[in-house]
This record gives structure tokens, sequence and C-alpha cells, in this order.
């Protein structure tokens, strides 16, 4: 039995399946490519759905957190510590909100900003407005704002009072505010709803809504925000500013972190017993995210976010126009995805047989969204083997 097939066999007998996972074993990863246990090597235009944005290995970050595991992994949030208030201070002036409540996860982070906006609602405004095919985690509350009735239905009865809008169609949102409206929640870009970014006047509208109507808007940038739009938040290319921003992923490129972000209006509302985490924001995830807005600024993130991103854009937009099965290509910045008129499992197999990693988005989207270091001969390499499976 090969090694590979060994790791296979025991975390299917050990570990819950409740993934459909690749049968590859990766056992290590550099700047832009992962490698398994048999010595192949992929070019990863996933970066483990969203979250490893500087690619793997990198010295700094890698040195970064060596050195904090050497010092302090974890205490409890009843002290202070200095990567806490690092990386505080760099993603509440990266969002241009006012404080942040550090979580585990993206989950989590959608868990808590539910529950800051119910207080804020209070007893009589207790409804909350999703979108359809939205995404936003799998825990209860997050799985009760998700648009995709194959996440609910196992789970009923999830949290009351949801209603779904649909993306992008403001009368849908109009026609469901009421005065029981406490929130409005929805991705900047959605993701698994198949990389559909919010057009202008839709999230405009909704902000103009909220306003109005003295509603919460939260923002989920859990997979689109950090960098991945060509700005740090996908909302900041519309000018347009949460009340609650949601992130995780790309936040720690890697260590186990998220965060929900509030703005001042809203940042005291929850208070002292409100809410918790025993692992939140501890030392050595917040020292890997200060690190993380470091490197961003050193290596020029952005700058090479906006420029490879209209090169990708324009390379796969040919394989579009020269491809009679694919239906539409968008996204925004280095999150894009092809739509073709069937489902894409097998193509996304093909292309991961041939050595580059991709995943779907919903059932007829191939998604691509690289790590943020990814250059012009990266997807020259990429486009080069889609076409070659295609």
């Amino acid at each position: 039995m090969s090694k590979t097939s060994k790791i296979i066999d025991t975390v299917e007998t050990n570990v819950i399946h409740a993934y459909n996972r690749y049968q590859i074993a990766l056992k290590y990863g550099d700047g832009m490519y992962l490698y398994d246990e048999e010595g192949k090597k992929y070019l990863d235009f996933g970066s483990g759905i969203g979250v490893f944005a500087l690619g793997y290995n990198n010295s700094e970050y890698n040195d970064c957190l060596k050195a904090q595991i050497d010092k302090l992994v974890h205490t409890s949030n009843y002290f202070y510590s200095e990567q806490a208030a690092l990386a505080s201070e760099k993603i509440v002036k990266a969002t241009g909100l006012h404080k942040v409540f550090f979580t585990n996860s993206g989950a989590e982070a959608v868990e808590g900003a539910l529950k800051l906006a119910k207080k804020y609602g209070g007893p009589d405004r207790t409804e909350i407005i999703a979108m359809e095919h939205s995404f936003h985690g799998r825990t209860i509350g997050a799985v009760s704002v998700t648009g995709n009735e194959h996440y609910r239905e196992p789970f009923y009865p999830l949290l009351p009072d949801v209603k779904f809008a649909e993306f992008n169609n403001l009368d849908s949102v109009k026609s469901m505010v009421n005065e029981h409206t406490c929130a409005i929640i929805m991705e900047t870009v959605q993701g698994e709803g198949g990389i559909r970014p919010a057009a202008r006047e839709f999230i405009e509208g909704v902000r103009a809504i909220c306003d109005e109507n003295d509603i919460l808007l939260i923002l989920d940038e859990i997979q689109c925000g950090m960098g991945r739009s060509g700005e740090m938040f996908a909302y900041q290319t519309f000018g347009v500013t949460p009340d609650i921003t949601l992130c995780a992923k790309a936040l720690g490129c890697g260590v186990p972190i998220g965060a929900f972000v509030a703005s001042k209006k809203v940042s005291d509302v929850l208070v002292a017993g409100d809410h918790g985490t025993t692992y939140g924001g501890n030392p050595l995830v917040c020292a890997a995210a200060s690190k993380v807005f470091d490197l961003f600024e050193s290596m020029d993130i952005l700058s090479n976010v906006k420029e490879v991103s209209a090169y990708l854009y324009e390379k796969l937009a040919e394989i579009k126009k020269s491809n009679p099965h694919i239906v539409d290509h968008r996204g925004l910045g280095l999150m894009q995805g092809l739509e073709f008129d069937a489902p894409v499992k097998d193509k996304v197999l093909a292309l991961l047989d041939a050595g580059v990693v991709t995943y779907a988005a919903g059932t007829n989207v191939i998604r691509f969204i690289p790590p943020l270091i990814v250059s012009k001969e990266n997807v020259d390499e990429m486009v080069a083997i889609l076409s070659s499976c295609l």
C-alpha cells in the first residue's frame, strides 16, 4: 500500500465523512505550488479556498509564527496581549470601521455579527434579510442566513425571521423591508453562489435602504476581502461602508482566525458577557494576522492583484470566446469564475489530474482564486492547461 493510500484509508476510518475529498494527500507547498506525497506538483489556483493569499512557505510569515510559538501561544481573553493590540489596530484601519471582535473562523464571525444585529434591533426588530444563492457558513446561525435550501433543509428548524431577497435586485430587497427588519446580510461578491459581484447600483441602493430605516448592513467579506478585489475590502471598490463586515480566510493566511468589525454606531452594543470565545484572538493567530498586514504592504500585494487580475480576466475572456459551452465569465479582482452549461466536476478533476488546483462554485462554475502573489506567467501556465483540458 502506498503512503497516500494509507493516509486516505486512515482518515476515512477515523474522521466523520463530511467532505468528498480529492484522492490526494498533500505534503508541502512553496510559493504558488503544492506537492503531494508522491512528489507530483500542482499549480494552485484555489489558495485553500481563498486562504493562502501570500502563497506557501513565505519565510517572513513562517519566522513570525515560529518566534511567537517560543513566546506565548495562548492565555485567555481575561488578559491583554501586544499581538492582539497590533492586529486590532491594523484591521480597524484597513476596514475603515471602529472596533473588532476576533473569532476562530468565518462562521463564528457570522454568528457574532448576527448576535450584535439582533441585540441592536431589540425584541421588536428581529427580522433579517439575506440573499438567495448566498453562503455564510455551516453553523446554525450562519446556515440560517445561507440562501441555498440544500444546506438548510436537513437542519430545520433554524433561526427564525429570516427572509431571502434576490441578489442584485433592489426591488426584491425593498419589498421585504418593514418595521421589524434589523439587518441585511450579503456577500459583496457571492462565492459559493457562483462568483457573482454585487452591482454598484444594488449595493449603493441597499446602503441607502439601511440608512433610511436604521437597518444594519452586514457585508460578508470572508472570501472576497483582504485584498482579493484589488482593494483591502471589496466594498471599498464601491465607496460603500457597512455597519459590520466579516473577515477570515486570508486574514491569517493559514491559522484559524476570523473577525467581525463594527462601525462606531454599533461597536458598543455588545458588552461584557454578551459574547465570547476561548481561543479567539490569541497571541499566535494575532501575530500571524498582524504580519499578514505588514507583508501586504511590503510586497505591494494590492498593486499585483490589480495588474494580474486584469490579465487573468483577459485570458479567461479568450477561453470563453473560444468555447461554446461557457455561458458566462464574471468576477472581481482575483476572484473569477467561468460558468458552463453543465456541471463542472469532471473539468475540475481533469485540471487536478493535469496539475492545477481549482474549485467549483455551485454546480456549473469553475472558480479561480489563486494566491495574491500570482504572476502573469502563472496565469499563462494555468490557461494553457485549462485550454488542453477543455
